[in-house]
């Protein structure tokens, strides 16, 4: 049996990171967990966070050696890099700073905090981002799949971190799908690939294994497809998959319905692959208070703990840290979420309703039975998201055409600003009737943030009786607009993008 524990300011000392996602997190042998760089609020990162295990200590070490383009110590930064450890080195390669992906190698010796931009040769991997690598024994390094900002990739290359050479694995007989997004593990001789988002959009749920990677067995390098017994992980992208003794735990992760379909569905659940009767497991977690579901975190494994550092929910990045902890651990009964003395009452077709959106559901009920909107009208959490209202996604992605966007998440968050700016700067004359269905519901989804975000109604003005801010909240379709309203919205709208 394991608990979820939020970590507290009495668990350790200094400063830990900043909220973000995308970043990597590595083990460097027993005494320290390294965090480097990620993304938060579309600034991408390359500071140096360090966890001082035995001392219970975060810091920042000031670092020296090698500097990149903009003249500042260390690699430029990046988000959705890799990150693997052989002794006392952390390896760095790749990954994405704004819309540029990266094909740079470098090396921070955490022994004298200092970084080296290396110059390797051979079979060079090209650029890439979302890319899975993992240590073979003391000296090599396996790196497979990716996305190149052109296609999704299902190359794999060995580097010798001895010699600095890389080497394209020669893989006979079938191949996984290209993939982005993905883990891979070694587990003793094999590589072990599961998940990722691949070629046209899907996510995946498969599980793929490669021999060949040890020298000494003198193997031919061949991938082979696992089905195991037992509870599989849904089909996923941007999990970790991290290892614990005689399993691997899997945590977290995204997955969609279709590549214009949002992704909606992140998860928060915590399963594992035994390695001794090779099957999957859903972990016995003994409380209710699991952490928020969330992808491109990272879980770092420290003795019978695992930390939970960061991620993304398709709208918040994390800065909370978590504790998984089996059940003899001094914290594993501490309350993670105070508890709430009476609890208002909600009725259990509310609660059905809530369960689906989350908390701001309540919230939204709230908004609407104020303003007079029947619940069960029909209108009740029917404000599509951004990525679920597809006539929005295309009017916005008309306007950025030429732009090379790969990764949906900033597709539609670039085809959002687009298109809001161009209604910034419309006219009643100017907007063609096709755009106002997509404008009014990006009104309502604007309207419902906003109350969300004052999180009080008594401070908020909605259009209630006796006032008219926000007068177009409760209509349906934009066919129930009269001509003479379309100034009135457009102003309306305009009032909440300042």
């Amino acid at each position: 049996m394991h608990h979820w524990v939020q970590a507290s300011s009495s668990d350790f000392s200094g400063t830990p990171p900043q909220p973000r996602s995308g970043h990597t997190a590595v083990n460097v042998g027993k005494s320290m967990v390294v965090v480097f760089g990620g993304l938060v609020d579309k600034k991408f990162l390359n500071d140096i966070i360090v966890y001082d295990i035995e001392n219970k200590l975060w810091f920042e070490p000031e670092c020296t050696g090698s500097e990149s383009e903009e003249g500042q110590v260390g690699p430029t930064p990046r988000a959705f890099h890799v990150a693997i450890t052989i002794d006392c080195h952390m390896f760095i390669f790749g990954g994405r700073s704004g819309g540029k992906r990266l094909g740079d190698f470098w090396v921070l010796d955490t022994d004298i905090w200092q970084w080296s931009e290396l110059t390797s040769f051979g079979d060079l991997p090209t650029p890439r981002d979302f890319a899975a690598a993992a240590a073979i024994g003391n000296q090599k390094i396996v790196l497979c799949g990716g996305w190149d900002g052109k296609k999704w990739l299902s190359d794999v290359y060995v580097m010798d971190t001895m010699s600095l050479e890389w080497m394209e694995l020669s893989v006979s007989g079938s191949l996984p799908p290209p993939r982005c997004g993905h883990t891979a593990t070694m587990v003793e001789k094999r590589l072990l690939v599961f998940g990722g988002r691949g070629g046209g959009g899907p996510i995946m749920g498969d599980l793929w294994a490669l021999k060949g990677l040890i020298d000494e067995e003198r193997e031919t390098p061949g991938w082979t497809q696992l089905k195991l017994p037992g509870q599989a992980p849904s089909s996923r992208c941007g999990h970790t998959v991290t290892s614990g003794g005689h399993y691997l735990l899997l945590f977290g992760g995204h997955g969609t319905g279709g590549w214009l379909s949002r992704y909606d569905v992140y998860y928060n659940d915590t399963i594992i692959l035994d390695r001794v009767t090779a099957q999957w497991k859903r972990l016995p977690i003994s409380n209710d208070e699991p952490p928020p579901p969330r992808a491109y975190h990272t879980m770092t494994c420290i003795g019978a703990r695992h930390l939970l550092i960061g991620g993304f929910d398709g709208k918040l990045t994390f800065g909370d840290l978590w504790w998984l902890v089996p059940e003899d651990d001094p914290i594993a009964n501490r309350s993670s979420v105070p508890q709430v003395k009476n609890p208002p009452e909600i009725k259990e077709s509310e609660r059905e309703l809530d369960k689906e959106r989350g908390q701001e559901g309540f919230s939204i009920v709230d908004l609407q039975k104020k303003m007079g909107i029947s619940v069960s009208s029909g209108l009740r959490f029917q404000i599509p998201e951004e990525s679920e209202d597809q006539e929005f996604v295309e009017l916005g992605s008309r306007l950025i055409e030429g732009d090379v966007v790969d990764d949906r998440v900033f597709m539609i968050e670039m085809a959002a600003q687009a298109l809001r700016q161009h209604w910034k700067e419309s006219t009643p004359i100017t907007l063609q009737l096709k755009e106002l269905g997509s404008l009014l519901r990006d009104y309502q989804r604007l309207v419902t943030r906003k109350h969300i975000a004052q999180n009080s109604l008594a401070s908020t003005d909605f259009g209630l009786p006796g006032t008219k801010t926000f007068t177009f909240y409760h209509i349906k379709s934009s066919s129930e607009l009269r001509i003479n309203d379309i100034p009135k919205l457009l102003e309306e709208y305009k009032t909440l993008l300042i």
